[in-house]
């Protein structure tokens, strides 16, 4: 059995976005497309199904479609369908004036818990139609971003379009001039930029050989040089490891920080 594209709807024109997001992907990748609403007293359940899966059905009539309610718990119910999805994805939830900054607390609760890649749909149309043709991942080392690689290269080759490999730094206390300096003196354990990015990057590339692939060595933070790459990108992947915190699983600062502001469509992917 093909694993769908599960997107989940409450009936705001958020998750309609979402759910044209889905639509699409489900057609690039040629699986299904089930759309779960999580039934709450806001909106007739029958209502947000039917209007959704109209939206899905006008943007691709040929995929296998499904729905159901769930009457549990919103995220819980979007954590379980994870399970067995190729991604979550949902709207991105603001209120009031800050309606463009804001993340629902449902999808931040998701992001941190799901077992599968899931996507918040944000950004202006030009973004969500991916008319930059450019996906950006972050790169920490091969061992944390492993997860977030593999689906940032079968994005990148389901899109056929070029993958921005984007690994910040900062050189270290008393390293000045190391960025120009190939041979910067380290300590044992630590490898220059371009290696890190290299390490990562290496099996990958050579099972994707006609994958576009631009390295990009940023000396910033992080957060800092993806929001900017992430400004003409269709789509920013970055990994997780969920932190065990006093009230359960949260997010690191970095990914928190990204699913707030970042311009567009970002994927945040579990960390196995």
């Amino acid at each position: 059995m093909t694993i769908p594209v599960v997107v989940g709807v409450d009936g705001s024109e958020a998750s309609l976005e979402a759910v044209d997001w889905a639509a699409d992907e489900a057609v690039r990748h040629g699986v299904p497309l089930h759309i779960l609403h999580a039934a709450s007293g806001n909106h007739e359940p029958s209502d947000v199904i039917t209007a959704a899966s109209e939206r899905a059905r006008k943007i691709a009539p040929t995929v296998r479609l499904s729905s159901e309610v769930s009457h549990e718990n919103a995220a819980s119910a979007l954590i379980d369908k994870g399970r067995n999805a190729l991604a979550l994805v949902l709207g991105s939830r603001g209120f009031g004036d800050l309606d463009d900054m804001l993340l629902g607390s449902v999808s931040l609760a998701v992001a941190a818990r799901s077992d599968c890649p899931v996507v918040v749909i944000r950004g202006e149309v030009a973004h969500r139609d991916g008319r930059f043709g450019t996906i950006v991942v972050g790169v920490e080392d091969e061992e944390s971003s492993g997860t977030a690689l593999e689906f940032a290269f079968r994005e990148a080759h389901a899109r056929r379009c070029r993958l921005a490999a984007v690994h910040a730094w900062s050189a270290p206390s008393g390293a000045f001039g190391a960025a120009q300096d190939p041979s910067w003196p380290l300590e044992a354990h630590v490898r220059p930029p371009a290696q890190v990015l290299d390490d990562a990057l290496r099996d990958l590339t050579e099972r994707h050989g006609d994958a576009l692939v631009e390295r990009r060595l940023i000396e910033a933070p992080a957060r800092q040089a993806l929001l900017a790459a992430a400004s003409g990108a269709d789509l920013l992947i970055v990994g997780a490891r969920p932190r065990l915190v006093h009230r359960g699983l949260q997010l690191g600062l970095i990914n928190h920080a990204l699913l707030h502001h970042a311009p567009c469509p970002t994927a945040v992917v579990p960390h196995i």
